[in-house]
């Protein structure tokens, strides 16, 4: 069966709302409400102002986790001074996820790299999941999109270490590359596992540039926006992104964004998280006006 993935090219705050409430939504409870905060100096990540309308819709609570490298939010501290800089806190009731240990567990008994995924304690406080993604290029996994922020993303600093190493922190930076791909598909099995369909998730390509958000020093967006998706299956949302940039054939940076999807294999991410079965890359293209 065929997932559902809601498009359309308008991109404004509003628009994200409107394709929200399309999906008649199983976000119940307490929802977090998961961001990409922006590395200091990086000026490519989507701003509150632009999640705003659906935010406060929601009404859920911003959630982030501390990162696993040197920069303003490996600390939870430094993490907070950025959140505020950035206009997060100063919009939104905000936490940080791993502020203080020890991280959850969760089990990935099918794992095929890794059977425990490290997140933040503080995740045991949501009932359900708006994942909000810029998609765009990433230096190693080639691509961002909604897989890599149900793992990366949702991992606490340890987690995040564990991860990229493949289940030796000290591998961080030096583990087999497809094995780490293979391993952020794991740890996102394990975050849908957990929530038990109570994810929405939206995707945004705008602002698209061969690096992340993450990056302090990041080229500027090398492609022309597409457009926004929402769907309930982060395989299918992160397949049709992918499909769109491919058939972006007259877009004159096309060339330089799939160079860095494809020497990093991204695509390999979707293959392994496929294989886990908690979701599909079949889908359905809706496109809203």
């Amino acid at each position: 069966m065929k997932a559902k993935v809601y498009f359309s090219r308008t991109i404004t705050p509003e628009k994200v709302l409107a394709l929200y409430q399309i999906l008649e939504s199983p976000l119940s409870g307490k929802v977090g409400i998961k961001v990409h905060s922006g590395e200091t100096g990086n000026q490519n990540f989507l701003r509150p102002e632009f999640w705003k309308p659906l935010v406060d819709h929601v009404g859920g609570t911003v959630i982030e986790c501390n990162t696993a490298y040197e920069g303003t939010r490996n600390t939870t501290e430094k993490h907070m001074q950025t959140l505020k800089e950035h206009g997060w806190s100063t919009s939104f009731p905000v936490e940080i996820l791993d502020a203080t240990g020890p991280d959850m567990v969760l089990d990935i008994p099918h794992g095929k790299k890794i059977k425990q995924n490290f997140v933040g304690k503080g995740l045991a406080g949501y009932d359900s999941l708006l994942l909000l993604t810029h998609f765009k290029g990433h230096p190693m996994g080639g691509y961002g999109g909604a897989l890599k922020q149900l793992s990366i993303g949702i991992a606490s600093s340890y987690g995040k270490a564990y991860i990229h190493g493949v289940g030796n922190i000290e591998e961080i930076w030096t583990s087999d590359h497809d094995s780490f791909l293979e391993s952020m598909a794991d740890a996102a099995a394990s975050v849908v596992d957990y929530f038990q369909g109570k994810i929405v998730y939206v995707n945004v390509m705008k602002n698209m540039s061969v690096d992340c958000d993450c990056c302090a020093v990041a080229e500027d967006p090398c492609m022309r926006d597409i457009g926004i998706l929402v769907s309930l299956d982060p395989i299918a949302i992160d397949q049709a992104c992918l499909d769109l940039v491919y058939a972006a054939t007259e877009d004159p940076g096309q060339a330089h964004l799939l160079e860095r999807i494809e020497s990093q294999n991204g695509v390999h991410t979707i293959d392994a998280a496929t294989a886990l079965g908690f979701g599909t890359r079949e889908y359905e293209l809706i496109e809203i006006e």
